[in-house]
């Protein structure tokens, strides 16, 4: 896992994994989780072009805020909405000027395209690098950064992840267990009690919907761990408050972000059928749910 694979070797991947998701969840859900529908992409860049015309702050103003987590959380989602802001930028992990290959590039590179920007807030989702978000709140600018932590329950994001991605999480796993994940975000932030909890496992035997789970736990536990709860520009945001009550969050995240609050950011969300528990590892299970109080109680203790 320390090779990066070829430019074509991991297009194709990304193509057969689009192809094989699309088939299982349609090609809707693929057009509007990837914003693929240019009509939606033309109406938004022509909003926000007629801001910046209208309001645009000078290049070097605006404020980087990191959308941070774990994939399959409801990110995509979180995007989609707040994008609706006029006075936001958003930069997903697609944007080449800020990622490869959904990794951050440089500092350097990240500083210049928010010092270009003439909107409000730059919304960057560099979720791989979550463990990164303390340094890059650091990072120098003329308006400090904030960050937005998203958690979603273990069971359904496991579901996701084993749809959409199969058994990366148990590959990784394995990898951090037996040393080799070398410079894999998947390993980034892991002190040595997680890495020896990780190796604790047997991976010949783990289910990937156990794998997911005990990745989507020591992902998460960084919130905690990197002391994010005690840092009044970090919010922590709940994929399932979200879905119950989205005009309550829109309400919440628009407070901390200083931005005016518009119906039209809760559009995008969309609640999923609801589902019994997977059968995850008893250990596994006891972790996950002692975490999820913490993180209900973190929602509730700076909502």
């Amino acid at each position: 896992m320390t090779d990066e694979p070829s430019a074509l070797r991991w297009f194709a991947r990304r193509v057969v994994r689009h192809v094989r998701w699309a088939r299982r969840e349609g090609l809707g859900r693929l057009i509007a989780e990837d914003r693929l529908d240019p009509r939606e992409r033309v109406r938004t860049a022509w909003s926000k072009w007629r801001w910046r015309r209208a309001h645009g702050v000078m290049p070097g103003q605006a404020q980087p805020v990191y959308l941070v987590g774990l994939q399959r959380s409801g990110t995509n989602m979180l995007v989609r909405g707040l994008d609706e802001a006029p006075e936001v930028e958003a930069r997903n992990e697609n944007d080449g000027a800020v990622f490869r290959r959904f990794r951050l590039r440089p500092d350097a590179d990240l500083i210049r395209v928010l010092r270009r920007s003439r909107h409000r807030v730059v919304l960057v989702k560099p979720l791989c690098d979550s463990h990164r978000v303390t340094e890059l709140l650091a990072l120098p600018g003329p308006r400090p950064g904030r960050a937005l932590w998203m958690w979603r329950d273990v069971d359904d994001r496991a579901r996701s992840e084993v749809a959409k991605f199969g058994p990366a999480n148990l590959n990784a796993l394995r990898a951090i267990a037996e040393g080799t994940i070398g410079t894999g975000w998947q390993g980034g932030g892991l002190g040595p009690a997680a890495r020896q909890l990780i190796a604790s496992f047997d991976y010949d035997t783990m289910d990937q919907h156990t794998a997911a789970a005990l990745f989507w736990y020591v992902r998460n536990d960084l919130y905690f761990r990197l002391g994010l709860d005690r840092r009044p520009d970090v919010l922590l945001v709940s994929y399932g408050e979200m879905v119950r009550d989205p005009q309550a969050t829109a309400r919440r995240l628009c407070g901390f972000l200083d931005l005016p609050y518009q119906s039209s950011f809760a559009a995008s969300v969309v609640a999923g059928p609801e589902r019994a528990r997977l059968p995850i590892d008893p250990r596994v299970r006891a972790m996950c749910d002692e975490l999820t109080g913490r993180l209900r109680a973190g929602v509730t203790q700076r909502g």
